[in-house]
């Protein structure tokens, strides 16, 4: 059954705007009490990044919860990870994340987690989604007044966390020694992230790290590196790290300014373990994925899987195959050897545990994978995505390029799960016709 509500990374949208609006999140909570109640959850916790807007999603999830009978441990701002890791040590029988990741302060969405710290099944979903087709009748569908749900408040989850991502990282090692500029996209990591790099010895620079309810992800993050690269060099640092603003994925930038995404800290990730003898498997990446990964992962023998855009997908491959390291070119890093889900801290931590065993710095350290030229444009439409995908003149302009391209690129065209946007990459060996084949298509797709 297609689902009407949940995405690829649950329910997301505009503040104010249906389904992001107090009533709908209010019984969201309360069909997602019932399903999760069925299979015998008594408690929820919830957390939330650093948006205005979360107070008011925050209160009205509470609600639903409580009124399907569900008890509810509020965490306040915290990153994704940590309330998936959280929901397991406070022994909660499931998690709820108020966020909308990297979009701007004007979205807002709702995603769970089940009690193992992964994200809940298509069936659950499907479930929860059936009932929110259901209109409530009073002294029916409501708990009654002795079985409502209680709520409480955690107040040391951030320091439980924050010892958690310290445990990731080697007794034998130290960041002494290293400045990392960390920018934190004024996002639900602003007090968590410095404080794991400050512990375990680095001299950290914070950057964008006073959010003030709308300035999470604006020109900052994971997805605006250039201040951080500034920052950087400035600071003379050794490195710099972006997350996003749940802080479930991480970015690079080294000494010299110079950006370093997810498909090469999946490559340093996978080839110090392949040196180290601790390599379990392969590889899995997405379909965005830069054919450069690939061959760099051949040439050292290691097996690469696609999946699907998102990491839903990767996990679904990474289990599938028993292997534990994943991720997209866009940050998500899954170490399943180490978290159940992306991780922006912990995935940072292992490089630079992978970089510290190498003696190399980070500009260095990359240089055994080389990547492809690739363009990517994001194309925002108005209505139904798959409808443009499947329009005679989008499909001629796919053609076209495939032809230009031969055997020495390709062409990837998806509708993103998150926003009303097509993003169309291109990726060749010759940089000029990879431009000009993606702004080709791009053209025929805004048409």
């Amino acid at each position: 059954m297609k689902r009407q509500y949940f995405g690829t990374d649950g329910v997301r949208g505009k503040v104010g705007t249906f389904p992001m609006t107090a009533d709908f999140a209010m019984k969201l909570g309360w069909a997602a009490g019932k399903v999760l109640g069925a299979a015998g959850t008594k408690e929820v916790l919830i957390g939330k990044d650093t948006r205005a807007s979360g107070y008011m999603l925050e209160s009205a999830l509470e609600a639903g919860l409580s009124a399907a009978g569900v008890n509810i441990a509020l965490a306040g701002p915290l990153p994704t990870p940590a309330v998936a890791y959280l929901t397991s040590t406070f022994r909660a029988d499931a998690g709820v994340v108020i966020s909308a990741s990297h979009n701007p302060y004007y979205d807002n969405g709702i995603k769970f987690f089940s009690n193992s710290g992964t994200k809940l099944t298509d069936q659950q979903e499907s479930e929860i989604e059936a009932l929110l087709e259901h209109a409530l009748q009073y002294g029916i569908d409501y708990a009654s007044s002795e079985r409502l749900g209680k709520a409480r408040r955690i107040d040391d989850a951030s320091g439980r966390y924050i010892e958690f991502c310290k445990g990731t990282f080697p007794n034998s090692l130290t960041l002494a020694g290293l400045k990392i500029v960390v920018d934190c996209a004024n996002g639900a990591a602003y007090k968590v992230a410095p404080a794991v790099f400050r512990e375990l010895g680095a001299e950290v620079v914070a950057i964008h790290d006073h959010p003030d309810g709308i300035n999470i992800n604006s020109h900052c993050g994971a997805t605006h590196l250039d201040s951080l690269a500034t920052a950087v060099v400035a600071q003379q640092a050794h490195l710099g790290l972006a997350l996003d603003g749940d802080a479930d994925r991480i970015m690079l930038v080294d000494h010299n300014g110079v950006v370093v995404d997810g498909d090469e800290i999946l490559y340093m990730l996978a080839s110090t373990a392949k040196q180290n003898g601790t390599l379990q498997g392969g590889v899995v990446g997405t379909q965005m994925a830069n054919l450069g990964l690939e061959l760099a992962l051949k040439a050292l023998d290691i097996p690469f899987v696609r999946a699907k855009v998102g990491d839903r997908y990767v996990l679904e491959q990474l289990k599938a195959h028993n292997w534990v390291i994943g991720g997209e070119n866009s940050g998500h890093i899954l170490l399943l050897d180490k978290v159940s889900t992306g991780d922006a801290i912990v995935a940072a931590l292992q490089v630079l545990v992978a970089m510290l065993q190498s003696g190399k710095p980070l500009a260095e350290f990359k240089l055994g994978m080389q990547k492809l030229p690739q363009v990517l444009i994001n194309v925002r439409v108005e209505g139904e995505a798959a409808a443009v995908l499947q329009s005679d003149a989008v499909k001629q302009a796919v053609s076209a390029a495939e032809q230009q391209l031969a055997d020495n690129g390709r062409v990837l065209l998806r509708k993103s799960g998150t926003e009303p946007l097509i993003r169309v990459m291109v990726e060749a060996a010759d940089a000029v016709l990879c431009r000009q084949m993606a702004e080709m298509i791009a053209y025929a797709v805004k048409s």
